[in-house]
């Protein structure tokens, strides 16, 4: 028991609220940071960002029970995901998406066809995901773009995020589970745009967690 992590629902929602930080926020502005090494998938799609999140959880199981948990949760596994999810669409409704889940599909499988590319993925291992965060208005991107793509997207007015799930063996038959979300934006103006937006969204998720449950 680890963090009052009980079993794996318990244990893989903890890490996966890294989506949750991922659609809301919760860093205040920084300065652009770079990578010093490679040791991540992640690290090949977003080694230069300004804004960052990281969680970890050690989980006593198999790397393969855990990584299947990873595309499997939904986001009833998750406490408060509906609740800033729905804060952060204003309460409207929509069609499927990462911000407006159905209840029992898996997180992942919604993610991947309503706006987020599977940009790499070593099974068992690592996967990595990402989305454009920002895009000027009236953008048209090409019709089926590449993880090369989003690499290469470095035009003035976007702001390219990605988030990874990482599993490693530990000891006493323990694994270990991470998962980091980076932003990068293109421009000085969007940084700005979303350093604003980030300590809103902060303030938000502040008091939801607050909140008698």
């Amino acid at each position: 028991k680890f963090l009052g992590i009980r079993s794996r629902p318990y244990g893989v929602g903890v890490v996966l609220c890294g989506v949750v930080v991922f659609l809301v926020g919760v860093n205040l502005p920084a300065p652009e940071k770079k990578i010093a090494a490679r040791a991540t998938m992640l690290d090949d799609f977003v080694p230069a960002y300004q804004f960052a999140e990281f969680h970890r959880v050690r989980i006593k199981t198999t790397r393969e029970r855990v990584f299947a948990a990873i595309q499997d949760v939904t986001a009833n596994e998750i406490t408060l995901f509906r609740t800033l999810t729905w804060i952060r669409r204003f309460g409207r409704p929509g069609p499927d998406s990462i911000l407006n889940l159905p209840r029992h599909e898996p997180i992942l499988a919604v993610a991947t066809r309503s706006g987020f590319m599977k940009l790499a993925e070593e099974p068992d291992r690592e996967i990595v995901l990402g989305t454009l965060a920002a895009a000027p208005k009236g953008t048209r991107l090409k019709k089926d773009p590449t993880p090369e793509d989003f690499k290469a997207l470095h035009t003035p007015g976007f702001a390219l995020a990605a988030i990874n799930f990482r599993v490693e063996d530990a000891t006493n038959g323990e694994i270990v589970l991470t998962t980091e979300t980076r932003i990068y934006a293109t421009d000085a103006s969007t940084k700005r745009k979303f350093a604003a937006y980030w300590m809103w969204l902060r303030a938000i998720r502040h008091r939801a967690e607050q909140a008698p449950r």
